[in-house]
């Protein structure tokens, strides 16, 4: 029988062989780490998908008319305003300085508008997907209001043969308030007050979840 022949591995050798079975050792966990975080990024873009899709809002038209109804009567504009009014009342004989009753007012006043959106009907409003289309009921003016802090008499005037008339400051500051009025609609305070109603929806419709919001 022959003798079995001993073959002496040197230290370098058996280092290098080590270094190569741990380089394929350390390959292969990489390789199973890189499928795994695939596998879990798949899994985690395929959930966030869903989520996306479950969170879609969805909002009915009768939805849409309730909520805008529930404003009311929104104010959307105000003018604020002084004017000098005017009034009294004269004698169709006698001069002024004999007969006249004559009243100077300065006035400060608000003139208020906006849009009454309880007169909203369903058939003003069409939803279709992510739009939704409206046509608004007309703009309006609420109120004239007359600052009386602000608001005041600076001349009277008095014949020498007639009384104070005590009906007078009350008829002048009626036709001031009016005068406010014809002020603010010459000034296109309506106009204004539509387009600021339809700011107004356009951001309380886009935080429904609808993406374009159209007016006619």
């Amino acid at each position: 029988m022959a003798p079995a022949v001993m073959t002496e591995v040197s230290p370098k050798h058996a280092n290098q062989a080590g270094r190569v079975l741990l380089a394929l050792i350390v390959g292969v966990l990489l390789g199973f780490s890189g499928v795994l975080i695939s596998s879990r990024t798949a899994l985690l873009t395929g959930w966030m998908g869903s989520l996306q899709r479950a969170m879609h809002i969805s909002v009915a038209q009768p939805t849409v008319v309730s909520h805008i109804q529930q404003l009311q009567r929104v104010e959307t504009v105000s003018f604020t305003m002084d004017k000098v009014v005017t009034g009294g009342h004269e004698s169709e004989v006698l001069p002024d300085f004999l007969a006249g009753d004559k009243l100077l007012m300065i006035v400060h006043g608000d003139v208020v508008a906006g849009v009454d959106f309880s007169r909203l009907q369903p058939g003003d409003v069409t939803v279709l997907g992510s739009q939704v289309t409206l046509h608004l009921p007309d703009a309006e003016i609420f109120s004239t209001r007359l600052d009386s802090a602000n608001t005041k008499v600076y001349s009277r005037q008095t014949g020498l043969l007639v009384p104070a008339d005590p009906n007078l400051e009350t008829e002048v500051r009626q036709q001031a308030e009016n005068n406010l009025r014809e002020s603010a609609l010459s000034g296109n305070i309506l106009a204004t007050a539509q387009q600021n109603a339809r700011s107004t929806l356009t951001s309380l419709l886009q935080g429904l979840g609808f993406k374009d919001v159209q007016f006619h």
